[in-house]
């Protein structure tokens, strides 16, 4: 029962995925349908605040906002477009955090995955404040002492329905994005179609405005105002990148599948974006403290409809719970794309390694947890105000994006030579890092004491962390590759020495090793001295983790059991040159304490009079606080055995 319960838990009912069977990931894969929900919520989402943002900005001059409209559209495109290149540039995936390694180095990539993190974790927050400030648009202003409530319940139902798998909690949720883009789409162009006889009016009044205000206080004023508007509703560009950053997500064959997908992504949220301001500037819209201004301005809209009495009330409401649950969706994104951030990383040991983990269902279930509590906290902190989110929440990811784009500047410069459209692709790229460069330092130089200073001092402890994280594991490197040289000499005189098979009535020793000869060596030694002329036979058990980075490998078996077998080989010779025989038990899974207890339970009954030996690393005094960042297989597996009276000896050995 106990253990039903808890892979209840870490799936939250969903059954187990073989890692091996090469349908598997073609299954998980996202077709273009799928991708476009998944991917294009976490863009569209942004049309539910960012428009809004960026209309407000331009105070009493709203006559501009046709042209600020008509501008944003052609910035989801053009940012799009420099995306779309990506997507071919690097189909397996890997977002600005792998574009800025591999294009400008390391460090850059570090500054942009730190400001990634930071900014999925505040995508996460946003999207859930924004959505349900919608859905209390239709509330009573008594009812907002509730909303964090309902906010912290919203985080964790989509940490659990994302931790049963990336497929499920999309299809899930497609109708809500479905539903989101009918209904508002029939408002927006209703809405601006019953305008229609004032919408010329107000691009030729919007283009007179903006002279006679340029005469009147001066050509740099009126841009300055312009420019403050198109910079505060930057949050609108900012899931465009989310196809780019996850083309290793979606079904083969990847790089149509991703540019199809883009497309569709910036397409509606260009029209949807750009058809907003346009009704903010065609209809009556004022600001209110308990309603979004989609909320006054869709309520103005459906007043005008034909209805039958009393239905327009629940048509407004119909319109904020599907826009409340189209930014459920954007937030239930995040949850795919975070986590994939945190395995790159913590492939380049910037980050806990855990962070690479996979269940049973193949889900990084660990980065789930991670961003799920992160925003949780946030949540709690901030009390939800979305103002001050977007303040934190748009410089990070501006400079993600600044940081990527000038690496593809770089990537076609240094590659002109081979591509003869490299003036336009060049191009294409400046501009968008233009674009993103510029909102950057606007919205940094007009917010940084209102809350941007803090978005720069938690990336630089982001950074921090992520150093201190690779030196650590860069000096355990260099310790295990100093044990690996101490014995190389010694196993490689015993490679040829004739085999010896186990023979499973005689007292065996079964050691647990991975694909580290040195400490593996340290077990065979210690357990001679400890136990001389006792055990004649060895039995090596070893379970290779498949973790995210081996999943992405053509051959997932092939990949796992290449880091074992030539340490494997080493051993079995050094014991054969010694009168030993050995047996080797191998097996693969996402939870290596899981397989090598049931590995072991196995080894143990073919093997009667046998004990069980594993080893485990002593870090320094002065590396205590670095203990957490390696997992505790040995003693959780030592516990478990320990209840089945199978004894585990673990040797110790000490890193100085």
């Amino acid at each position: 029962m106990r253990k039903n319960l808890t892979n209840w838990v870490s799936g939250f009912g969903g059954s187990a995925h073989d890692a091996f069977d090469p349908a598997t990931r073609q299954r998980l894969g996202l077709v273009t349908l799928l991708a476009w929900a998944g991917f294009g919520a976490n863009g569209l989402s942004s049309a539910c605040y960012g428009p809004e943002k960026a209309f407000l900005a331009l105070g009493e001059h709203t006559e501009l906002a046709p042209a600020l409209a008509l501008v944003t559209m052609l910035t989801v495109f053009l940012v799009a477009a420099a995306h779309a290149q990506l997507i071919k540039l690097f189909p397996s995936g890997g977002g600005s955090y792998r574009i800025a390694k591999e294009l400008l180095g390391p460090n850059f990539g570090l500054v942009s995955g730190a400001a990634l993190l930071i900014d999925y974790v505040l995508a996460v927050v946003v999207s859930v404040v924004s959505g349900t400030d919608a859905i209390f648009s239709v509330f009573p202003p008594g009812a907002q002492a509730y909303k964090l409530y309902l906010e912290c319940g919203l985080t964790t139902g989509l940490i659990l329905l994302n931790l049963r798998g990336m497929r499920e909690s999309i299809a899930l949720l497609l109708p809500i994005m479905i539903g989101f883009l009918l209904l508002h789409g029939s408002l927006i162009i209703y809405g601006i179609v019953m305008q229609s006889h004032h919408l010329v009016h107000a691009v030729s009044d919007s283009a007179q405005h903006a002279y006679t205000l340029s005469q009147t206080t001066g050509i740099g004023f009126t841009a300055a105002i312009f420019l403050r508007a198109y910079a505060f509703g930057g949050s609108t560009y900012t899931g465009v990148d989310a196809v780019s950053n996850n083309v290793h997500l979606l079904a083969e064959p990847r790089i149509r599948t991703g540019t199809r997908t883009s497309f569709y992504v910036a397409l509606s949220l260009a029209l949807t974006a750009g058809g907003l301001i346009f009704l903010y500037s065609l209809w009556p819209s004022h600001l209110s403290t308990s309603r979004t201004l989609n909320a006054v301005v869709f309520d103005a809209v459906i007043q005008q409809l034909p209805l039958p009495p009393g239905t327009a009330d629940s048509l407004l409401w119909l319109t904020l719970a599907f826009e409340g649950g189209l930014l459920l969706v954007a937030a239930n994104s995040i949850f795919i794309f975070a986590p994939s951030l945190l395995g790159y990383m913590a492939s380049d040991s910037w980050l806990p390694h855990r962070f690479r983990n996979l269940s049973s269902q193949l889900v990084r279930r660990n980065g789930i947890y991670f961003v799920g509590i992160c925003a949780l906290v946030l949540l709690v902190l901030t009390g939800g105000d979305v103002k001050s989110l977007l303040i934190l929440f748009s410089i990070n990811v501006f400079l993600s994006l600044a940081i990527s784009k000038m690496g593809l500047c770089r990537y076609w410069w240094k590659n002109r030579a081979e591509n003869r459209l490299w003036p336009l692709r060049i191009t294409l790229a400046a501009v968008s890092f233009a674009i993103t460069a510029g909102i950057l330092v606007l919205t940094l130089a007009g917010k940084f004491l209102d809350g941007g200073w803090v978005t720069c001092c938690l990336t630089l402890c982001v950074i921090g962390v992520c150093i201190a994280i690779k030196r650590h594991y860069s000096w355990v490197k260099v310790k295990r590759k100093e044990m690996d040289a101490i014995f190389h000499a010694v196993v490689e005189a015993c490679e040829h020495a004739q085999p010896i098979a186990a023979d499973n009535s005689l007292p065996t020793a079964i050691f647990f090793v991975t694909e580290h000869l040195g400490s593996a060596m340290h077990e065979l030694l210690w357990v001679h001295r400890l136990f001389p002329d006792r055990f004649r036979n060895v039995v090596f058990v070893s379970v290779l983790e498949v973790d995210a980075k081996a999943l992405g490998a053509s051959d997932v078996r092939a990949a796992t059991e290449e880091k074992v077998e030539k340490t494997l080989r080493a051993l079995e010779g050094f014991c054969h040159a010694n009168g030993i025989g050995t047996e080797r038990f191998i097996s693969h899974g996402t939870d290596p304490v899981e397989e090598l207890h049931k590995l072991t339970l196995r080894v143990v009954g073919e093997y009667t009079d046998s004990v069980c030996f594993a080893s485990k690393f002593i870090l320094p005094v002065n590396r205590w606080i670095t203990e957490w960042l390696h997992n505790q297989t040995t003693t959780t597996l030592q516990h478990r055995l320990h209840l089945q009276a199978i004894p585990l000896v673990i040797l110790a050995i000490a890193l100085s």
